[in-house]
């Protein structure tokens, strides 16, 4: 069973090690460490937007929410290579989007980098849509949205 709770100072170096370990297979196409890996999770945590996900106590996964005026950023998203594929990142998603909700925001964001292909197909399989691309901060990153309300327009 997957659990989702509010992260917690000392949860740091656990959430450290998924972002390294969730993101290591990227650094090689990417040619540097994805901004994720290099992320300042302690100020994160502090301000509240670092949510992780425990399987059997154990931290497996991790989500960072930043709300905005009109919609809320899912900033980054990671799971444990020996976890991915057990629904994990699907349960993450669902919490980002009922955060989402819940908070009155319509609508939720999230970019990818284009090295990380599976990502790329992943998002839309969870009903997300792209929007566009660019260049931000030296990385190549695809960008997609999704509606969680129906009377967002």
């Amino acid at each position: 069973m997957v659990r989702i709770r509010q992260a917690r100072a000392d949860d740091r170096a656990a959430i450290c090690a998924v972002a390294r370990s969730a993101y290591a297979p990227y650094v090689e196409r990417m040619g540097r460490e994805p901004a994720p890996v290099r992320a300042d999770y302690e100020d994160l945590i502090r301000r509240g937007h670092v949510w992780v996900a425990e399987v059997d106590g154990a931290v497996a996964g991790l989500i960072v929410l930043l709300a905005d005026a009109d919609h809320l950023l899912l900033e980054n998203v990671a799971v444990r290579p020996e976890t991915q594929g057990s629904g994990v990142g699907g349960h993450l998603l669902a919490f980002a989007e009922g955060q989402a909700v819940a908070w009155g925001l319509a609508e939720v964001r999230l970019y990818t980098n284009e090295a990380m292909a599976e990502n790329l197909t992943y998002y839309p399989h969870h009903g997300y849509a792209e929007t566009h691309r660019a260049v931000e901060d030296g990385y190549r990153r695809v960008f997609f949205s999704k509606l969680v309300r129906p009377d967002s327009r």
